[in-house]
């Protein structure tokens, strides 16, 4: 009897083969941009926060872009945020070594991943 389950448990087929880096790695075919945002290889957005001065400075990073991250950098800058919200007045956004985007003046990092989110990466 023993033997029977135990055959029986491994006989099942997998449901899916694919894994989520492969899953996350497949790229939308209606996203045109000149940059993109590759995910990492457990299937998130390279989005990391950086705490400096003692807790005082809190910067958002947005790691490994592809293409034009300044083009990027310009279009986060001007749809993160309202234009007359306190929040876009305080924002900072630079390319760092052509392939990353710092983000200062808040904690943001939700934000960031839920805008990234939202333009199909």
């Amino acid at each position: 009897m023993l033997g029977h389950s135990w055959t029986r448990f491994v006989a099942q087929p997998a449901v899916s083969r694919r894994t989520l880096s492969q899953a996350a790695a497949t790229t939308p075919s209606h996203v045109q941009r000149p940059y993109f945002v590759r995910r990492n290889t457990h299937g998130s957005l390279p989005v990391y926060t950086d705490i400096r001065n003692g807790g005082t400075r809190y910067l958002v990073q947005i790691r490994n872009v592809e293409g034009q991250a300044q083009v990027l950098a310009n279009e986060l800058k001007a749809s993160l945020f309202g234009p007359d919200s306190p929040a876009a007045a305080r924002l900072g956004v630079r390319v760092h070594e052509r392939r990353h985007i710092i983000i200062t003046g808040g904690r943001w990092k939700v934000d960031v991943m839920a805008w990234l989110a939202s333009k199909g990466f």
